[in-house]
Formats: structure tokens, C-alpha cells, sequence
């Protein structure tokens, strides 16, 4: 692609420029670097907790990288989503047509279905609490310590579903002084955020507290042709208050609440639909509008649309999508324009160094409430659209003791309970299928976990040792699903938000009534064992077997009773091999990893589209134990500080997953295709990132730092299981960078930044159902603007 090339050549140019400047500045940077506050000299070192203790991330014998709150600032992060690219072999995302659905995709292994009841593959831990819902797991990043990435199956300390790895977010405490930060951002697109931390002693070094508020809101990035207005609006909210006892002996407690309030518009997703090639033998879809064709407008039909029919990104039937210049959509006005969600949490953790051992416990509770309105077609005309609403609890508790019960031997034990619910309300009106069609869904999940778990680590010798753990899990999970698909006979188009009933109107024609319950329980053992070799004071060689796994479980948005399950759950083996190394006198950091999964008993989410008996179009969906698969992949980190004050970074992940065995049942079709050798999704076979940053002097009290970073992601294939053209995501490439100015380690600073420097268009997403609709998600255009911080 023309812009994928000179996003990439330029910035390699602007690598190699800051490569020069960087060489030009060496020596003032060497004389005055030593001295001078807050100039890097090495690499740095993070300490991070992904083993439960407290340790240096060069030490931790797994694959992981932490990234810095400060990071996260400089990436004007959001959410978790903003990583996407920076770690190897690791995919951030959304699901098309849902704003609220996390995406996450550890070395292959991920999930494909928004709603819940599906489960996840890589767990998102926040403060020691795993988040158990895709709509609540991409997490808002305002202050922040470090966010760890976890990649491999963590099984034994994370607990079942964490098969792809783990994402650790690490909130920042209270510093116990008083203090206040405070930076305010303005962008494009009217972006605006403030976000504020205040520290604050209540008893001198014994209790002390931090408040925070973030707020963030921008105009969406696609047009509705309907009204000229911005879809995908974002207005979002957060406070946090960490309260902290610590007097510096055996006992130590925190307690961390939070409140997120969302009140986005609804999703802007597009239509890739396409008219279809008779010569190819692909259909057109249903839902296909020709471009250029104006319609009525909903408020109005003595008016017309601002603008007329966009073109299909998809037009070309057996092709990829290709995004274009300018973003446009349609959304009918008269469907509200939201996607609202609202959760308070409290998380309880403490602390003693006992004669037993150091003993933790961490308590949690979580509640959100969620509700979206969303134009399904995303055309002007009324085709199809949904009111859904979703509400859900967490209560979690863990306690675990770390003791040594002889020299040279550590051992953690520990024991886990959780039990989650949650209620959804699904209204699908399916005007496109018949004349008022409508499917209503509710269905209501409960999940009770209980595991019990050890790792150990034990000094064979002052340079080997030897670590192994294992975990029990016992799981029940409970399902109930009431759905009546109906023609609606009042007339009335637009009937959204009426309050959910199930006896049938007399103004109603039932077609059919789904009521079905399940029921069952699910006993796993997972564990690993491994080693660690100090090649040398500054070089680690590790390596380990592990075997994990993810829950069973029952489909809850289905179209035929059968479709609920249970599902079983699937299984993952792995060898994993890797190097941990520092270079002259910690100027040179260098971290690879190989691995290679064996998958089996594969969940795999399979949405669909059928006729009913009446010649109807229903969506139906089904959790299959369809496959297996291996995987392979290299990982390698490295960090350089060739002169004081300027970094360089890249990383690198090659992978390749293909299924090894997968006979898949095609329900639209009634068929068994096999797709074995076919790739897994949301596996590029390239991950790349590479940047600098430098800082220099211009004046004695004046500082620059610059920071460039380019990213490169190979194709995928994204949410059709069968790899159609239409599914296939393009390759990317990235550039983003931030200037700041201030005092060295002063108490101000400016800042100027721009994400995807050069306004690359790519397509993020797509779902693709052949024959009736394509729906495709645009990747963020360029943004920039301007960061005022301040420091007290």
C-alpha cells in the first residue's frame, strides 16, 4: 500500500535523523549527563510483581514487559488499547459495533465474542483483582505505576482463562507527602482531558491518601451522512481515592475505591458491504446500499440525507477492505446516541510480615451497569438495530502466605474464590429480514470459582535454581436464556426501549419461543515447572513447561436451543525458552524468548445468520470445542543507552499459529469445512517497534525531550473463522512522537504530541458475515495537540 511505504520509509528517516542528533549531542550530553537530574545514563530498571513478590523485571523468569505510568502518559493513553503495536506479539483491540468489547491477543490466543459468556484468554488484572467481562476489562489509564504484560499461560498464579498471558495494571499509591500533579490536554477532533492527583498525609507516617480525577472527551472520528454530525463521540469520568496504613513494621493495608462514569455515543462502526461477483460465485449481501443513492432523513421525510450513500470500504467482492481518505457512516437519528456505562469498585488489600510467612489478602467487589443503542446497518435505512443492556457483579477474595521453611527454598500457597454474575437484555429488530422482525434476548450467567494453588523456588546452586507450581480449580456455572422472536404488526418503526415482556401482545405474531437452563461444573489442574541459569552476574537463562487452561461455560445470545452448550474447556501446553541480559555496564539490554503451544479443544465463537422455518433471517451463535492448533514465535526486547540521555528501543515478535486439525461447522450452510493450516485470528505473523528518545540541554534551565516510535503489524485475519478476503486486516504502519520543553526535573513542562504522525488509514476491525452484511471499524487518524503539566 502507497501509504504503508512512506509511512515506513519516512520513518526510518526520522529514526536516522534522531540517530544524528543524538551523535551531535553526545558529547555536551556525556560532560554534563552525570550531573544533570533525570538524565538516563542506563537502562532502566522496573520492578514489577509478576510472580506476586516484588522483584526486578530482569530477574522474573517469563516473558513480560512493563511499561511505565510515564509511558502511558506520553502515549495520551486512554485505555489499554493505546499499547496496541509496542509489545511483541500482542493485539490490543475493540470488536466491530461494540465500543465497550476489550480484544486482547497474547501470542494467538484470544476471544472472538463481545458478550461475556464466552470468558477471555489473556485475564486483566488491576491492583491483585481479575476483571471477569470483556466491557469492563479495557481499562481507563490515568494514573498509573506500570502496566506489566504477561505472555505465556499463567495459570498457576492467575488462575484459569489466562491461557495467552496477563495484563497487569498497577495503580499509583500514595506517596505519604503532601503533593499535587495536574496536566491539561487540547487536540483535534476538540479532544479534551484534565487529569489531577492529590497527595496527602492524614497521619504522619502512618496513614496517608491520594484522590484522582481524570476526565477525557473528543468528537468522534467518522461523519453521519444522515446529519453531518461526528459518530463515536467519547466523554468519560474517573475518581479514584487510595487510602494507605503503613506505619513501616509488620502490617500494611490499602483500600482503593473507584468510580468510571462513560457517557460515549454510540459505535461508529461502517457498512463493508458488497453487491457481490456472480462471475466468483460470492453473493451479494442483503444489506448492501449502492453508493451515491439518497434517502428520506428518519426526522424528517419531507428532507433527505445531508449527504448521499458512502461507499462500501469492502465494494470489491473477494478483496480486503481498504479504508478511505475520509470516514463516513450513517446512523439512524432517531435511535439514541449512547453507549453509557457506569461501574464503582472497592478493592481491600493487607498485609503481615508474620512469623508464618508474608500473608496477603486481597478482597474486591465490582459493579457495572452498561447500555448501548446501536444502528446495526449502518446505512440510512432502517435494516436492523439493537438496544442492549448489561448489568454484572464481581466479588473476588484471595489469601496467600510467602514463607521460607529452609534455606534456599521460597514457597508461595495460596487459595482464590470469585463469584461473578451477570444479567443481559438484547432487542433486535431485523426490518431488513422481514417487515417488523424482531428477536428479544435476555439471559442471565452466574459463575462461582474456587482454586487452590503453590509455586515453590528453590536454590539448587548460587546460579541454578529450580520453580514449579501447580493449581486445582473447581467451577460452576449457571445459565438461563428466555428469547421470542416475533412480527411486531403495530406499524411503528422505531420501538426501542420499551420495558422487556414475555407475554406475548395482542399487537404481536409469535414466531417461536427459545426457553432454555444449563448447568455444570467444571475440574481442572494446571500448573508448570521450570528453571533459571545465571549465565553470568548480568545474563539469566530460563526455561519451563506449562499447562493451562480455560473455563467451560454456555452460549447466551443463540438462535436455536442447542446452540447453549455447555461448551468444554480448552487446553494449552507450552515450552518456552528465553535469555534475560544486561551489556556494558547496563547500556545494553537484551531479552529473547522462543516458544511453541500445543492448543487443543479450541473455543471458537461462531456467529451466523439462518432461516428460520417461516423463511425468516435469525442470528444465531454457538461456542465450538472445534480444533487444535500449534503455535510457535520469537520475542526479542532491546533497550540501548549508547550515550547519557539518549535511548533507543525496539522490539520484535514472529509468530506463527496455524490449526493443526479443525473441522468447522459452517451454520449457515449446514456444512463441515476444513480449515486446518489456516491461521488463528489476530495473529500476525509480524509484530515491530522501533524509536528513540533524547533529551538535551538548550539552556541550563531548559530541557527538550523528544521521543519517536514506529510500529509495524503484519496482516490478520479478524472474526470470520474461514479467512475471508473481507476478514483480512492489512498491514500497518505507524509512526507516533512527542516533543516537551520545561526545567530539568522542574515543575512544569509543555508538551506536543501526535499519534500516527503521517495519517495513515487503516481498517481496525471486521465482521463478516457472507451474504448479508460486512461491518468494518476505521483505525484512529491522526491526532495531535498540545499537554500543559504541572507539579506542587
Amino acid at each position: 500500500m502507497t501509504t504503508g511505504k512512506l509511512g515506513l520509509s519516512t520513518a526510518l528517516c526520522m529514526s536516522l535523523l534522531g540517530l544524528g542528533a543524538g551523535a551531535a549531542y553526545a558529547q555536551d550530553a556525556a560532560a554534563a549527563g552525570a550531573s544533570r537530574p533525570g538524565i538516563v545514563t542506563g537502562v532502566e530498571t522496573v520492578t514489577v510483581t509478576s510472580q506476586k513478590k516484588e522483584e526486578s523485571i530482569q530477574d522474573v523468569p517469563i516473558s513480560v514487559t512493563a511499561v511505565t505510568g510515564a509511558k502511558m502518559e506520553n502515549l495520551h493513553a486512554t485505555t489499554l488499547e493505546a499499547l496496541q503495536g509496542y509489545i511483541p506479539n500482542v493485539q490490543i483491540g475493540q470488536f466491530a459495533n461494540v465500543t465497550h468489547g476489550a480484544v486482547f491477543n497474547i501470542r494467538g490466543m484470544g476471544v472472538i465474542e463481545p458478550d461475556p459468556y464466552a470468558g477471555t484468554t489473556v485475564v486483566v488484572v488491576q491492583d491483585e483483582v481479575p476483571q471477569f467481562f470483556n466491557m469492563t476489562a479495557l481499562l481507563d489509564t490515568y494514573d498509573l505505576e506500570r502496566v506489566e504484560i504477561l505472555r505465556g499461560p499463567q495459570g498457576t498464579l492467575f488462575g484459569a482463562n489466562s491461557t495467552g498471558g496477563v495484563v497487569q495494571v498497577v495503580t499509583r499509591g500514595p506517596s505519604g507527602d503532601f503533593g499535587v500533579n495536574a496536566q491539561a490536554t487540547y487536540g483535534n477532533y476538540d479532544t479534551i482531558e484534565f487529569k489531577a492527583g492529590l497527595d496527602f498525609p492524614i497521619i504522619e507516617d502512618v496513614l496517608s491518601g491520594r484522590v484522582t480525577l481524570s476526565h477525557h472527551q473528543r468528537d468522534g472520528y467518522v461523519t453521519n451522512i444522515v446529519d453531518g454530525k461526528p459518530q463515536n463521540d467519547r466523554d468519560r469520568t474517573a475518581f479514584r481515592l487510595n487510602l494507605t496504613w503503613d506505619k513501616g513494621e509488620n502490617f500494611r493495608a490499602s483500600l482503593i475505591s473507584e468510580y468510571h462514569m462513560h457517557r460515549d455515543g454510540s459505535g461508529a462502526s461502517i457498512a463493508g458491504d458488497t453487491p457481490g461477483d456472480p462471475l466468483l460465485g460470492i453473493p451479494g449481501d442483503v444489506q448492501y446500499q449502492p453508493a451515491g443513492t439518497v434517502y428520506p432523513n428518519p426526522e424528517s421525510p419531507d428532507a433527505v440525507s445531508l449527504l448521499p450513500m458512502y461507499e462500501s470500504p469492502c465494494l470489491i467482492a473477494g478483496q480486503r477492505c481498504k479504508a478511505p481518505k475520509k470516514y463516513y457512516s450513517a446512523r439512524d437519528t432517531n435511535i439514541p446516541d449512547m453507549s453509557n456505562m457506569d461501574t464503582y469498585s472497592f478493592t481491600y488489600k493487607m498485609a503481615w510480615d508474620s512469623p508464618i510467612g508474608d500473608l496477603v489478602s486481597v478482597t474486591a467487589y465490582k459493579h457495572f451497569r452498561l447500555r448501548e443503542f446501536t444502528d446495526q446497518d449502518w446505512t440510512p435505512k432502517f435494516q436492523d438495530d439493537t438496544d442492549r443492556r448489561t448489568a454484572g457483579y464481581q466479588f473476588s477474595q484471595e489469601l496467600r502466605d510467602t514463607f521460607q521453611p529452609w534455606d534456599g527454598v521460597e514457597v508461595l500457597i495460596g487459595a482464590f474464590f470469585a463469584n461473578y454474575a451477570y444479567d443481559h437484555y438484547q432487542d433486535f429488530r431485523i426490518q431488513f429480514a422481514a417487515p417488523g422482525l424482531r428477536q428479544l434476548t435476555e439471559f442471565n450467567s452466574e459463575t462461582t470459582t474456587m482454586s487452590a494453588f503453590l509455586q515453590t523456588y528453590v536454590d539448587v546452586t548460587d546460579r541454578f535454581r529450580l520453580n514449579g507450581g501447580v493449581r486445582f480449580t473447581h467451577e460452576t456455572t449457571d445459565m438461563s436464556i428466555y428469547q421470542p422472536t416475533f412480527i411486531d404488526t403495530t406499524g411503528k418503526a422505531q420501538l426501542l426501549g420499551r420495558p422487556f415482556n414475555r407475554m406475548p401482545s395482542p399487537t404481536e405474531l409469535t414466531l417461536g419461543i427459545v426457553e432454555v437452563d444449563g448447568k455444570d461444573s467444571w475440574d481442572n489442574i494446571g500448573g508448570k515447572v521450570g528453571f533459571e541459569f545465571d549465565a553470568s552476574d548480568d545474563a539469566m537463562i530460563y526455561g519451563y513447561y506449562a499447562h493451562g487452561f480455560k473455563s467451560g461455560g454456555f452460549v447466551g445470545r443463540i438462535g436455536i436451543p442447542q446452540d447453549i452448550g455447555p461448551y468444554n474447556p480448552e487446553y494449552v501446553d507450552t515450552l518456552e525458552l528465553g535469555l534475560k541480559s544486561d551489556w556494558f555496564d547496563n547500556r545494553l539490554r537484551v531479552n529473547v524468548t522462543g516458544f511453541y503451544n500445543w492448543y487443543s479443544d479450541i473455543q471458537l465463537a461462531s456467529i451466523y445468520f439462518f432461516e428460520d422455518d417461516f423463511g425468516n433471517t435469525i442470528n444465531g451463535n454457538s461456542i465450538q470445542n472445534a480444533a487444535s492448533a500449534h503455535t510457535k514465535g520469537i520475542e526479542a526486547e532491546i533497550i540501548a543507552v549508547p550515550v547519557n540521555g539518549l535511548t533507543l528501543n525496539g522490539s520484535l515478535g514472529w509468530l506463527k499459529a496455524t490449526y493443526s486439525e479443525f473441522l468447522f461447522f459452517d451454520g449457515a450452510t449446514g456444512e463441515l469445512v476444513d480449515l486446518s493450516g489456516a491461521a488463528l485470528q489476530n495473529s500476525p505473523k509480524w509484530t515491530i517497534n522501533v524509536g528513540a528518545e533524547y533529551a538535551f540541554l538548550i539552556s541550563d534551565n531548559f530541557e527538550i525531550r523528544t521521543n519517536v516510535q514506529y510500529k509495524y503489524v503484519a496482516k490478520k485475519y479478524n472474526v470470520n473463522l474461514q479467512n475471508t478476503a473481507r476478514a483480512e486486516i492489512q498491514p500497518t504502519h505507524t509512526v507516533d512522537m512527542n516533543l516537551d520543553f520545561g526545567p530539568p526535573e522542574g515543575t512544569w513542562s509543555v508538551g506536543l504530541y501526535a499519534r500516527n504522525l503521517f495519517d495513515n488509514r487503516y481498517i481496525s476491525s471486521v465482521f463478516d458475515a457472507p451474504g448479508t452484511l460486512g461491518l468494518v471499524n476505521y483505525a484512529d487518524p491522526r491526532t495531535y495537540g498540545v499537554t500543559v503539566k504541572l507539579k506542587i
